[in-house]
């Protein structure tokens, strides 16, 4: 949709012209690669089948997913394990709120204990960064056989909240901050793919024009002399899908343009940016705050923090990156909290899967493991607890702590999204261009996955 900003401002110049533009990098501009709606066509109106009696939580009205790319260490973290001669006397090993947490690490976290809740018992299927991270993002395994039309947890909740959508609302449903990489629609329509933006003190870019100021005079002309040209074309198009998809594109970057609530919401001070870290990851979580203020149609927002992944001379680079996490996630709750968002808003946080234990390896870092951890706050959940517990090392879950009295997985985490948002998690649709019908979380007719309910203290 940048792209498609700026090819707007530049016909407001009065460069019009038949956007010049591959098949190949629409899809690229989409979000949706490979796996966009043209694989099966127009996407008829889903046929939706709940296969389990369900009750969803519907506690929530928004979702803030924080991925941690790379993998953090968990027992150097959230489930932090004193390892004697090797843990940092620096991390400050201190019992918090009745846990054991770093406070010379994460001390802002630390005083926000009480707001969050941590489960301890969770294990990764997979140890391939990409892999896992799709894995995470879409809540199945990318390699089975829907794994690649599969869409993101943020696209099932855009489609399935694209109906509470208010006249006037422009914003994108789903929004990803500092995640390029992020997984796109699958075989939903381009239009619930995520739209990703870098968060900047200038906002996004490209949405007036200095020769037209109000965008009421030469871009306005434009724009209807391209409607008027390429209409026949773009609307119930006979070349089916991919224009229609064009021109949802283009008249949702219309949308943002000339917009005051779209400089409000993306743009942002040095002073607020200071209170975050004055970073990238902390300029998206200020930015992910006033998205969701401005209600302007924004459900599910993902910020991807990267740099996790620690091999070699972990406790020479994790300090530096602990306090980037620390002064932005602080910040958010506190905003969250004062803004009166906090009990809509559910804070997902975790990364693909967690670091190796006891002692480091040759090269000072933490090699790849299965066992991992995961935070939320905010929506109901109870703060201050956690959910299962590890064995001394950290190596596996010595208690699951939940009903299901097993590891928790990536399924279990997007069926607990989705009970919060009030989304059906035994969903099954017949839209999928294979016609095996596709389970928003899989397995759903045997029950194998299933909202972590513990979260809320039941």
């Amino acid at each position: 949709m940048r792209t498609l900003l700026e090819a707007l401002s530049t016909s407001a110049q009065g460069l019009l012209r038949p956007p010049h533009i591959t098949r190949r990098r629409f899809f690229e501009i989409a979000g949706s690669g490979v796996t966009a709606s043209w694989l099966c066509g127009k996407l008829r109106a889903a046929d939706e089948t709940a296969v389990a009696s369900a009750t969803p939580r519907n506690t929530v009205k928004n979702v803030i997913f924080i991925l941690l790319a790379g993998a953090p260490s968990h027992i150097d973290t959230f489930d932090l394990k004193v390892v004697p001669g090797v843990t940092p006397t620096s991390f400050n090993p201190t019992t918090m709120n009745g846990l054991l947490w770093p406070a010379g690490l994460l001390p802002r976290i630390g005083q926000h204990l009480s707001d969050i809740a941590i489960v301890r018992s969770v294990r990764a299927w997979a140890l391939v960064h990409t892999l896992a991270q799709t894995w995470t993002q879409i809540g199945r395994n990318p390699a089975a056989a829907l794994g690649n039309i599969a869409p993101h947890i943020g696209s099932v909740v855009a489609i399935e909240k694209e109906s509470e959508r208010r006249p006037g609302q422009v914003f994108p449903t789903f929004l990803a901050l500092n995640s390029g990489t992020a997984a796109g629609p699958g075989y939903f329509p381009a239009q619930y793919a995520a739209f990703k933006v870098t968060p900047s003190t200038q906002g996004i870019v490209d949405t007036t024009h200095p020769a037209d100021p109000n965008g009421t005079g030469r871009f306005n002309n434009r724009w209807n002399l391209l409607h008027a040209l390429d209409d026949p074309l773009r609307i119930n198009s006979p070349f089916g899908k991919d224009p229609e998809d064009y021109d949802n594109f283009y008249t949702a970057a219309k949308g943002l343009m000339y917009n005051p609530a779209v400089g409000q919401a993306f743009t942002f001070s040095d002073t607020d940016s200071e209170r975050y870290g004055k970073n990238s990851f902390g300029n998206a979580c200020l930015v992910a705050k006033q998205v969701l203020a401005a209600d302007q149609g924004t459900r599910f927002i993902q910020i991807t923090l990267g740099g996790w992944d620690m091999h070699s001379d972990i406790y020479g680079r994790l300090p530096a990156l602990g306090k980037i996490l620390d002064d932005g996630l602080s910040a958010l709750i506190d905003d969250l909290r004062s803004s009166g968002l906090f009990d809509h808003t559910m804070l997902v946080m975790a990364g693909e899967f967690g670091r190796t234990v006891g002692q480091l390896s040759g090269a000072q870092g933490r090699d790849h493991y299965l066992q991992q951890f995961a935070v939320f706050a905010g929506g109901g959940i109870k703060g201050g607890h956690t959910i299962g517990s590890t064995n001394g090392q950290g190596s596996a879950s010595a208690e699951y702590g939940w009903s299901r009295n097993r590891d928790i997985k990536p399924e279990d985490i997007e069926a607990t999204i989705y009970s919060a948002m009030g989304i059906n998690w035994t969903t099954v649709r017949h839209d999928d261009p294979f016609g095996r019908g596709f389970y928003y979380v899989p397995f759903s007719d045997t029950n194998v996955y299933g909202p972590v309910d513990e979260l809320w203290g039941v």
